[in-house]
């Protein structure tokens, strides 16, 4: 699927099931909660935390997706295309960066 694609199926659901967006400002602290699942989740599988007794298990897949889908919200209703952008985000990081990281001999 390309991230075109997705954009698409994202506003298709959200006419069809979600009624409308939520304004942007609520999309964006949404987005937030979603990304603070996925550091629960990476800090207790792969940090020192530990799971609380509550916690059950926790799935990064399904936590990453939940965090694309707001992205991709986000992207619809400030139209942005993300196909276009993240073209050109990879130019600029090549451009950037084509031997920074190679020559940076922390991580050899």
């Amino acid at each position: 699927m390309t991230l075109q694609e997705a954009q698409e199926k994202v506003d298709n659901w959200i006419n069809e099931y979600g009624v409308r967006y939520f304004n942007e400002l609520t999309n964006t602290a949404i987005l937030m909660e979603e990304v603070g699942e996925v550091a629960r989740i990476m800090s207790r599988r792969y940090g020192e935390q530990s799971n609380k007794n509550n916690e059950g298990a926790l799935e990064l897949s399904s936590e990453l997706t939940d965090v694309l889908f707001v992205l991709i919200c986000i992207a619809n209703q400030t139209g942005v295309d993300l196909e276009k952008a993240f073209e050109k985000n990879l130019k600029k990081k090549t451009e950037r960066d084509h031997s920074r990281h190679k020559s940076n001999k922390k991580l050899k």
